[in-house]
């Protein structure tokens, strides 16, 4: 195997390209309604961009690096280092838990250890947990049958549950529930009976509300204030629905075709909208776009996943079509959950819009995402392919 092929043999003409196109148009748009929500006064020039617009402008070029990087070697590389990385994201998430890790390093954001402390940066570990989930996932269903059976769905559960159990115990409920439509969607690649698959979602449906005891209760909260917000009368709009409320002012108020820069800078800022920057900065983009700009965004997300869904049908290699099924479903999964808890359609668990919000570790893992699916795009495949998938039934 070699790890540049050259470039005969690369496919260059594909769709994943899509994917890239779309993740820069939403990383450009997130960088402009990142200032937008931070200044009340437009910049003249790059200087006078807001600091947290400069450092996401840096998070970006350091995302696409890492995309076209991530896409140079044989996708093959990644299923050897699969296990690896897996085992890597794990040993970092345990650091996470270790009481005796100094603040220094380990210092938790509104009650989350989530973060590790980098000096000039901050690593989010789960963030790259997911990515190499899926590898390892893909790289262990790719010629296999077993999980056409109920206990062979065990494995693949195994694979799943360990690093969302310690993402839940930081506790990060939100991104640890990004895991389930992925290995969902992979085991549905993978030809796993649909019967098997209805009945255990079926089974959770069933069991998800005897998890509630469970919930800390910041989380019990934050599902009694969806219910308040669906019974209407406003509900503890001064407590835990405050910024569910907030946030669906600031989107309601754009109404069809939004506000211009001038007074959308000052309606977000006396709105005092919080995290408008991040998980709610949804909102600022409808309130500056519209209701048209709102739908005009999704259509972009749709092109990144039709980019990535079409490079999973022509992909003959097993590997890299569940990888890309898999990433798939966790950046739909993340882009639905993130726009309806702006909406008010869903409870506030603290998601990222992918490639919008600021951060630097969300920012790099989306676009080492889309690398992943340049890789599998770009990858031409053998001759003598193995066939993968195909069963009698």
């Amino acid at each position: 195997m070699r790890i540049f092929p050259p470039i005969s043999q690369r496919s260059f003409l594909n769709p994943a390209w899509l994917c890239v196109v779309a993740g820069l148009v939403l990383s450009l748009l997130g960088v402009y309604t990142i200032d937008l929500g931070n200044q009340i006064n437009a910049p003249q020039s790059f200087a006078q961009l807001s600091p947290l617009a400069v450092r996401q402008i840096g998070h970006l070029a350091v995302g696409l690096l890492a995309a076209f990087i991530i896409a140079a070697p044989d996708m093959r590389i990644w299923r050897v280092l699969a296990w690896p990385l897996l085992g890597g994201s794990l040993i970092l998430l345990i650091i996470l838990l270790l009481p005796f890790i100094p603040a220094s390093i380990v210092s938790p954001r509104n009650g989350v250890r989530g973060w590790i402390d980098l000096g000039p940066l901050d690593l989010q570990p789960a963030e790259f947990a997911k990515i190499a989930f899926v590898l390892a996932a893909a790289a262990y269903l790719r010629f296999r049958k077993n999980h056409r059976t109920v206990l062979g769905l065990l494995p693949p559960a195994i694979i799943a549950f360990v690093p969302m159990g310690l993402i839940i115990l930081q506790p990060d409920l939100g991104m640890a529930l990004l895991f389930l439509p992925a290995i969902f969607a992979m085991l549905l690649g993978a030809g796993a009976r649909i019967r098997h698959m209805l009945a255990i979602l079926a089974i959770g449906m069933v069991l998800a509300p005897a998890s509630y005891p469970f919930l800390h209760d910041y989380q019990k909260q934050r599902i009694l204030g969806l219910i308040a917000q669906f019974q209407g009368g406003g509900h503890a709009s001064d407590d835990i629905n405050y910024q569910s409320y907030a946030a669906q002012a600031v989107a309601g108020s754009g109404e069809i075709t939004g506000y211009n820069d001038a007074k959308s800078r000052a309606v977000i800022k006396y709105a005092a909208l919080p995290e408008r920057h991040n998980d709610m900065i949804f909102a600022v983009i409808v309130n500056r776009f519209g209701l048209l700009g709102g739908v005009a965004t999704m259509g972009v997300y749709l092109v990144w996943i039709i980019g990535a869904i079409a490079t999973a049908a022509v992909s003959k290699d097993a590997f890299g079509r569940l990888v890309v099924i898999g990433l798939a479903a966790i950046v739909s999964a993340q882009t639905v959950i993130n726009m309806g808890m702006v909406l008010g359609a869903l409870p506030v668990v603290g998601l990222t819009l992918p490639f919008v919000s600021y951060g630097g570790s969300s920012m790099v893992a989306v676009w080492v995402t889309t690398g992943l699916v340049l890789a599998v795009a770009l990858g031409k495949s053998p001759f003598l392919t193995r066939e993968s998938f195909h069963f009698e039934d």
